[in-house]
């Protein structure tokens, strides 16, 4: 059985049945306003400044509520829900506490772009400013981390303002929208009528890129001799798979996509070099240090991918195609800058490109590194390896899940050893690291692909954060495949502490508790260990047969270390090898 979500009444339908003039209250405006924006599930939590809110859900049934057990909880599973559907993902608090718990959550999708409409409740109008029980200004505390915000001081702004929150957060560079919503406009009532119309004075996204940009790019990529492309989130985004494929595959240039963007190329095409960066794989980091030109499509240059930037790839030419205007040139300066939107980018380019000849000694070199160096680790048959836990989840599922994960070790372990071959298919904390992210967020992609298997593969760490939404996989039967990497520490602290912190190992220690078996059935979870390989295949095989949720807690070597590694202040061709130097 899978997760249920109910059927989407088309928008014709949505009007016929709630959409007609009539007087009612902000809140039911609320619900209204969010069916006419097609949502389909909302994550949320009550308190007194929501209470009219969730008195107009009570026996609601033409989306989804689903109650979690925190805030946090709720926000990171509409970010999982918005990575993999593509959709804007909601959620919804009361004031005061309920709404600075969801500040990491905002923080998140912010750093990653992913759009969201996050609906809070605030004290009534009279009292905002009073420091009156519960109330927090929102707007402010979060005004740096949302890509608009809107206080509601009129319930009869409340259809135009929904609707620019969604149209803000799904385009141009996506991101949260922040809703703040009095008790009392709530209640207040109002002639409701469907909005249409935008008209945002200033908010213009540019999406189609200026043609002799292209031009310029693609003379550059019939000159060059060291072409790579780097692929970022921003493909996924766009919905610009296709037309990346198409245009590797014309130009025959090697290609490494960022944590961020994995799933945006199928991994296993024999151009695709791994992910680059702090984690990444040989051959990527010394592609890009060797390159004379860089096409950077949907990527920020973050920190974790160029390292020491004053000798980032030092020769290359540097092209940035991006829908942000404000990240080129703010990190690696852009010798071919492009705004616009990835997709239309690509889709103007490829008419304009083709493979070039002078690279052919480049793409040999490229598949020569591939073969030399690739990724590996000591395995072991008396000790449970991570690396292989992960290769054996990417054998058994063909790579064809969905897998958020939690931030560390397995997640690089993920990166680096899953084969993901679709976009919206890998779903993690990237430019934020947020612990406590992994479980919920795949929550909210099963939410919204319940169809598909959803794997959650977190450590012992992350897991203890929001562990307790097995009890919403529990009550709604949500069949999330819950994976604990249990290394009894914090483990990529533990690195950084054994390489550049000379073994001296401060408060990492996570041994002893919980037991996550017990914990999962306490819950109303199946739960299951393995300490072994034999373990470790039976117990993964009753999961994927067991209908529902299930926790398999993998009980891992607690030393092991996450390698190629550049450590900071390096440049990404200056790698720690691990077992392989």
């Amino acid at each position: 059985m899978s997760a249920q979500i109910p059927e989407v009444r088309s928008t014709e339908q949505l009007r016929e049945k709630w959409m007609k003039p009539e007087v009612v209250s902000g809140s039911e405006i609320l619900l209204r306003s969010l069916l006419l924006e097609g949502v389909e599930c909302v994550f949320g939590y009550p308190g007194g400044a929501v209470l009219y809110i969730y008195d107009a859900l009570y026996g609601f049934t033409d989306f989804k509520h689903l109650l979690t057990r925190h805030e946090q909880g709720a926000i990171h599973a509409a970010d999982g829900y918005a990575r993999a559907t593509g959709k804007v993902g909601v959620c919804i608090a009361t004031s005061g506490p309920g709404a600075t718990n969801t500040v990491t959550g905002i923080a998140t999708a912010f750093m990653d772009s992913v759009p969201l409409v996050v609906i809070t409740g605030n004290v009534v109008s009279s009292l905002i400013g009073t420091d009156a029980f519960q109330e927090a200004d929102i707007t402010g505390i979060t005004m740096p981390i949302t890509k608009h915000s809107y206080l509601v001081r009129h319930v009869e702004d409340l259809p135009r303002i929904i609707h620019e929150a969604f149209h803000i957060a799904n385009t141009g560079r996506k991101g949260p929208v922040l809703i703040d919503i009095p008790k009392d406009v709530s209640a207040n009532k109002t002639l409701f009528e469907p909005v249409q119309s935008l008209q945002l004075r200033g908010y213009n996204p540019t999406v189609v890129p200026n043609r002799l940009q292209l031009d310029k790019l693609a003379a550059a990529i019939k000159d060059a001799e060291r072409p790579v492309i780097i692929a970022g989130g921003g493909v996924v985004y766009s919905g610009g798979h296709e037309q990346l494929f198409e245009f590797v595959n014309k130009t025959e240039i090697p290609i490494t996509t960022t944590l961020l963007g994995l799933g945006a190329f199928p991994s296993g095409h024999e151009l695709w070099m791994g992910m680059p960066g702090m984690h990444g794989t040989y051959t990527a980091n010394q592609s890009i240090q060797n390159a004379d030109l860089l096409i950077n499509i949907g990527s920020r240059f973050d920190d974790r991918v160029t390292g020491k930037l004053d000798g980032f790839a030092p020769y290359a030419k540097i092209v940035h195609i991006d829908i942000d205007p404000a990240e080129i040139g703010k990190n690696v300066k852009a010798d071919i800058p492009i705004v616009g939107d990835v997709k239309t980018v690509l889709e103007m380019l490829n008419p304009l490109v083709s493979r070039t000849d002078k690279a052919d000694a480049w793409r040999t070199k490229i598949q020569q590194l591939k073969t030399e160096k690739p990724l590996r680790y000591k395995d072991s048959d008396s000790v449970l390896k991570p690396q292989w836990v992960i290769e054996m989840l990417n054998e058994t599922t063909g790579g064809e899940a969905i897998v958020t994960t939690d931030v560390g070790q397995h997640q690089m372990w993920v990166a680096q050893y899953y084969k993901f071959s679709q976009p919206r298919s890998f779903i993690t904390s990237g430019g934020l690291g947020t612990m406590g992210f992994g479980f919920p967020s795949a929550i909210g992609a099963q939410m919204g692909h319940p169809e598909r298997l959803v794997i959650s593969i977190n450590g012992d760490g992350g897991m203890q954060m929001c562990a307790q939404e097995l009890a919403i996989c529990a009550i709604n039967n949500i069949p999330v495949k819950v994976v604990v990497i249990n290394n009894q520490v914090l483990g990529m602290v533990r690195q950084w502490q054994e390489l550049i912190y000379e073994h001296r190992y401060s408060h990492i220690n996570l041994e002893g508790s919980p037991d996550f078996v017990k914990l999962a059935e306490a819950y109303g979870v199946k739960g299951l260990r393995a300490e072994n390989k034999e373990e470790a295949k039976r117990a993964w095989q009753e999961a994927l047969d067991t209908p529902g949720p299930v926790l398999v807690e993998f009980v891992v070597s607690r030393e092991e270390n996450v390698y190629p590694m550049v450590t900071q202040g390096s440049t990404i061709d200056q790698m720690l090898m691990g077992d392989s130097e």
